[in-house]
């Protein structure tokens, strides 16, 4: 990493990204409230695949600013909106499914819910690593991020703040977008899927089921209603 920063950046802007990172990360929203009901619901070990999702949406929303269609995207109001209420509607969309997901009795879970690549709610059940596929959460993860045009305006103006315009910017994007995921895939499985992983106790009765339910299914209503009404 260091060798590749000679030709790059100096290690001290390198640092200084890797702390805004962290603090970026650590900082509430949709992703790090997917993360903790992937984790609720299919497991610690599993949630990681909702995070691989939420990755590969922040590397497309690098690759756009890297591209410069980020900046036609920030400049068009039509598109700009188009793609935030989008974004905003599934975020609701997945919070009214969680609030009207049905507890399941522990130990217990619907044929149906079982089979194999179906989608499945994203309710927080009782434990049952097979609740919901790999490829499922992944396809959530994707589109949680994905569907945020705001995190495409953040990064026009992010990470211009550590690339020297007078070298070569490929390697400089490979370790700014190499920094932003790796730190955000300790945060999201090292604290937020970890955090939730302890209040998987609640899962074993309907009644905590219900209430983690109301809980999560409010926090991503709340999300989706902020990004449709905060410009």
């Amino acid at each position: 990493m260091r060798r590749a920063y000679a030709g790059a950046v100096t290690l001290s802007l390198w640092a200084t990204l890797l702390a805004a990172c962290f603090v970026i990360s650590f900082t509430p929203g949709a992703g790090a409230i997917n993360t903790m009901g992937n984790s609720l619901n299919a497991g610690f070990r599993r949630s990681i695949w909702g995070i691989i999702g939420q990755q590969v949406a922040l590397i497309v929303h690098i690759l756009i600013v890297a591209a410069g269609v980020g900046v036609l995207v920030a400049r068009s109001p039509v598109a700009f909106e188009v793609i935030r209420y989008a974004g905003a509607a599934y975020l609701v969309y997945l919070g009214i499914r969680q609030l009207l997901a049905k507890p399941q009795p522990p130990g217990g879970a619907d044929d149906g819910d079982r089979a194999e690549g179906g989608e499945t709610n994203v309710a927080l059940r009782a434990p049952s690593p097979s609740l919901e596929s790999r490829w499922s959460m992944f396809r959530r993860g994707v589109w949680v991020n994905l569907l945020n045009p705001k995190a495409i305006v953040f990064f026009l103006a992010f990470l211009p703040q550590f690339l020297r315009p007078e070298l070569p910017l490929l390697p400089q994007y490979l370790i700014v977008g190499l920094t932003v995921v790796v730190v955000d895939v300790i945060v999201m499985w090292g604290f937020f899927a970890v955090a939730a992983h302890s209040l998987r106790r609640f899962t074993r009765s309907v009644r905590g089921q219900r209430t983690l339910n109301g809980v999560f299914g409010s926090l991503f209503i709340a999300v989706g209603v902020l990004l449709a009404v905060v410009h």
